[in-house]
């Protein structure tokens, strides 16, 4: 039975440890890092061979590609896409150029990932940044405003879907206020619901309707102050799930960061019992994949209609000429440039 996790492997091949964990854990998912790449023959061959030894010939690859800071895929052999940022001043220039850059750089980015046989991206963000706020999100952020935010979230959405690629949306409720990097500990906004709800969810409550989430690694004390959301059954149920409507397939961020407490296995579970349906483990060292493993129930219930209407909601892709969409990608950058952006 497939178990409600998601994996990463150390290096760029499978190792024959990991190899009998994949065939006998067998994780619903798996997730690309830097570390695992060297050329588009090996990723994708690597891509093969996980969906071999998991049985599963569709079995989900993620990947981290947003452009700017966060690009797994890089050159010499894939180009470089701009941060979330310039869309979100090319769109204050005139919003239809900031629309039509967000969705070229997603389409091309998703052309990319479709050559390899990966068919998921962690994108689009709809965090809201602050001023004070850590430099974790910084400029990979669309923007201040939560309707501009969701409206380059939606064309980067757009963008994946028409290139054969399903998004998932992050840092659900919202990572904007955060100030420190989850990564290395644990942030906790104190801001008032109200604000709350017109700021850092209205973003998200604007794209409810994509099949996939990643959770924030935040406490939000006037919710929960005692969890971050990742692991808080209140803020799963009630904002996420409440306040902002999403209904899609809800996968937790890295639970090896050290934002969350606890022993792996610990954190695990705890983010299982809060109501997430997926976890996702990033770092491939190997016995923690095994705690993780020993720790997710099978994909059941809730989680599994979740899970398939997801992974349905996946089409082909359309025709695409790939060098105009780069020529005219390059040509918006540049006129953003001569603009002062």
């Amino acid at each position: 039975m497939t178990k409600a996790f998601i994996t990463g492997i150390a290096g760029t091949e499978l190792s024959e440890a990991e190899r009998a964990f994949v065939a006998a854990e067998r994780p619903w998912g798996f997730i690309l890092f830097k570390r695992n790449v060297e050329s588009p023959r090996q990723v994708a061959s690597l891509v093969e061979e996980l969906r071999t030894c998991v049985g599963e010939p569709d079995a989900p690859v993620l990947i981290d590609q947003e452009g700017g800071r966060v690009q797994r895929l890089g050159p010499p052999h894939w180009p470089i896409y701009p941060p979330g940022a310039l869309f979100g001043r090319l769109y204050d220039i005139d919003p239809a150029l900031g629309l039509n850059a967000a969705r070229l750089s997603a389409r091309l980015i998703a052309d990319d990932l479709d050559r390899l046989g990966v068919s998921v991206d962690c994108l689009p963000l709809a965090d809201v940044p602050v001023a004070g706020a850590d430099a974790v999100i910084g400029d990979r952020a669309y923007g201040t405003e939560p309707g501009k935010v969701a409206a380059i979230a939606r064309a980067v959405t757009e963008g994946l879907e028409q290139g054969s690629i399903l998004p998932v949306l992050k840092h659900i409720p919202g990572h904007g206020r955060a100030t420190a990097d989850t990564h290395l500990k644990l942030p906790t906004v104190d801001t008032p619901v109200s604000e709350l709800e017109r700021t850092d969810f209205a973003a998200f409550r604007a794209l409810s309707d994509l099949p996939m989430a990643m959770t924030a690694h935040v406490v939000f004390s006037a919710f929960d102050p005692a969890h971050p959301a990742t692991t808080s059954a209140t803020i799963i149920e009630r904002v996420i799930r409440g306040v902002i409507g999403f209904q899609g397939l809800l996968m937790s961020d890295d639970v090896s960061m050290n934002a969350l407490a606890g022993s792996i296995a610990e954190r695990t579970a705890a983010l299982i019992a809060a109501g997430c349906d997926m976890v996702l483990h990033c770092n491939g060292k190997i016995e923690e994949m095994r705690e993780v493993a020993r720790e997710t129930p099978g994909l059941s219930g809730e989680a599994q209609r979740r899970s398939s209407r997801a992974l349905s909601s996946r089409k082909p892709p359309l025709l695409f000429d790939r060098t105009a969409a780069r020529a005219e990608l390059d040509a918006l950058i540049e006129r953003a440039g001569t603009a002062g952006v």
